[in-house]
């Protein structure tokens, strides 16, 4: 196998691994129905805005925090710049949300999943900070995947 041939497998992996994360079942990590925006459609704005426990984050703050961890790394890639002093805090104090707040929070999350899967299939040079960004994507969203299907697993089984 060539360079090229190593550099579109692994392109062509990440993204079909980002598309089962966000979107569509492909048999290679998730069960069908378990893609992250499946599964935000079935959740509400009450069970969004309700943690676990008191020391757990809400269904909502991980959203958010998601959103923030896409924005930061597809604004690294852009730029080829470190973004410093980012306050990680800051992206998990979403209180409870109402329907119209909740669907914001999803909505920013599709724009920037979209934002970042056209990024990823936009390079061709896959260099060491775009292989290690890519990969920290798809890793980061699907541990945070789990920990929602998980406090769901609470949640929708305790009024």
């Amino acid at each position: 196998m060539t360079q090229n041939d190593g550099t579109a497998h692994f392109k062509a992996a990440i993204l079909e691994i980002l598309d089962e994360t966000f979107d569509t079942h492909h048999g290679i990590f998730l069960d069908r129905g378990d893609s992250l925006f499946v599964t935000l459609a079935t959740v509400s704005a009450a069970e969004a805005s309700r943690p676990v426990s008191a020391s757990c984050a809400s269904i909502a703050a991980q959203v958010n925090h998601t959103t923030c961890y896409l924005d930061v790394l597809r604004t690294e890639l852009e730029t080829g710049q470190e973004i410093e002093n980012i306050d990680w805090k800051e992206a998990w104090t979403i209180g409870p949300v109402n329907d119209e707040e909740w669907s914001a929070l999803v909505r920013g999350l599709r724009e920037s999943a979209d934002a970042t899967t056209d990024l990823l299939k936009g390079i061709e040079a896959w260099e060491e900070d775009a292989a290690y960004g890519a990969v920290s994507i798809a890793v980061h969203t699907a541990y945070h995947l789990g920990e929602i299907r998980q406090a769901l697993c609470t949640i929708k089984n305790h009024p």
